[in-house]
């Protein structure tokens, strides 16, 4: 599997992170509904709000009827909010995947994969 994209999901409360690996954008969704199923299992909580940047893979009419039907907000950080913890988070994910690739010579995608997971357990 080519991995190209990465999404993360972070508790507000417990700043406990998730990194899911994605091929496409448009798996967004889905990767949403994976990380709802788990942790409302684990928890035994809701999720209440989902915060976001505006990207486009949340504004799929599919996910923001999804959340309303479940009952979650959308709650969508200004335009140009590059200082927020989640996009430190994702710039220094990025930044250590990009600096590690550089000093191997392994498959691009398959080091990305294997770092991410390492990152997250």
């Amino acid at each position: 599997m080519q991995v190209l994209f990465f999404i993360t999901f972070t508790d507000d409360h417990s700043r406990y992170g998730y990194v899911y690996l994605m091929r496409y954008k448009s798996e967004a969704f889905g990767r949403f509904k994976e990380y709802r199923l788990e942790v409302e299992n684990q928890t035994n909580r809701k999720i209440k709000a989902i915060r976001s940047d505006r990207g486009g893979e949340y504004l799929s009419g599919e996910f923001i009827d999804y959340l309303k039907e479940n009952g979650i907000l959308s709650q969508w950080t200004p335009p140009g909010n590059h200082n927020s913890m989640d996009e430190r988070k994702n710039q220094t994910l990025s930044d250590m995947v990009r600096s590690m690739m550089s000093f191997t010579e392994l498959l691009k995608i398959s080091l990305l994969t294997h770092l991410l997971i390492l990152m997250i357990v």
